[in-house]
Parts: C-alpha cells; sequence; structure tokens
C-alpha cells in the first residue's frame, strides 16, 4: 500500500463514523441519487438447509469476507458483505431477503472513490464468487424471507485491509 493509500485508508477510517449520515442528507438533497433496483451478477440462492448466519459464518471464516455498509443497499437487500483482494479491489457480495445472492468485483470506495460510485470497474467474477459460496448456493430459488443482518450499519464492524 502507498503512503498516499494510507492516508486515504486514515480519512476513512474516521468517515465510516459518519457516513450513513452525510450519504442519506445527499441523496435527501438530490445532490447523489441511487437506483435501488438489484445490481446485475446473479449468482443463484441461499440453499434451504442453509442460513444466513451460517453462511456469513462460513464466508469470514474461510474466506476473510465481512461487512461493508459502504455501499448502496439494493431493495430487498439483508447483508453486503466484501473481501478485499488489496486497498484498491473487493469482491461485493449481496444477499435478499427472498434468498437471491448476487456478486461482483469492484474497486474499493476508499481506493477509489468516484470511480466506484460511478461503477467503474464493475467485473463479474462468477467462478471466485461460486468457490467462496460452495455449498451454500444453488440454482434454483427456495421459497424464505430472511431477516437483515443486525451488524449491517455498525461502522465498527466494517472489513478493512488490516480488519
Amino acid at each position: 500500500m502507498t503512503f498516499f493509500d494510507k492516508i486515504k485508508q486514515k480519512i476513512w477510517h474516521f468517515a465510516y463514523k459518519y457516513f450513513l449520515v452525510v450519504q442519506e442528507d445527499l441523496l435527501k438533497r438530490g445532490i447523489i441519487h441511487h437506483n435501488d433496483k438489484r445490481q446485475p451478477y446473479h449468482l443463484g440462492w441461499l440453499a434451504s438447509d442453509k442460513t444466513l448466519e451460517d453462511l456469513k459464518k462460513h464466508l469470514h471464516a474461510k474466506w476473510g469476507f465481512g461487512n461493508h455498509f459502504v455501499a448502496w443497499t439494493d431493495k430487498g437487500q439483508v447483508l453486503s458483505w466484501r473481501k478485499l483482494a488489496d486497498f484498491a479491489d473487493q469482491y461485493h457480495l449481496r444477499v435478499f431477503k427472498d434468498g437471491e445472492i448476487r456478486g461482483h468485483y469492484e474497486l474499493t470506495p476508499e481506493a477509489h472513490p468516484l470511480a466506484h460510485l460511478e461503477g467503474k470497474g464493475e467485473v463479474d467474477k462468477r467462478g471466485d464468487f461460486l468457490k467462496f459460496l460452495g455449498d451454500f448456493v444453488v440454482p434454483k430459488r427456495n421459497p424464505m424471507r430472511l431477516k437483515p443482518d443486525p451488524n449491517a450499519y455498525n461502522p465498527d464492524s466494517e472489513v478493512t485491509i488490516n480488519s
């Protein structure tokens, strides 16, 4: 990580505490806009014999995923987690209340805030995600209603490069 990246990381560590309030204010004022439709990159559905909590434990323990509240919230989203490849790139995974799982590879907001906001650099890495998810993802929809992750908006739970 470069010296400049370390400075950006320190700024973001401070900004995490205020991110949600500032984001909400900018949305209300019409300064920024968000379409809350689900992003592309469908991966499958949570297996019927698995829980959201089981998935979180698996992704964290085996692959290093963790909370990612510095992201748009898509309609029906119950989990937003990421795995950092490095300071500049991440795998971003979303789970929805109906059990759908979506994910993409992208620039981190910390390293490239404007490019990240514009969705530049998003890549489909389906093969990597299916490896991470293992038997937690299936191709066929199972009826379920998942509840949101209780730590979803806790700034202290944001996964960072030094987590």
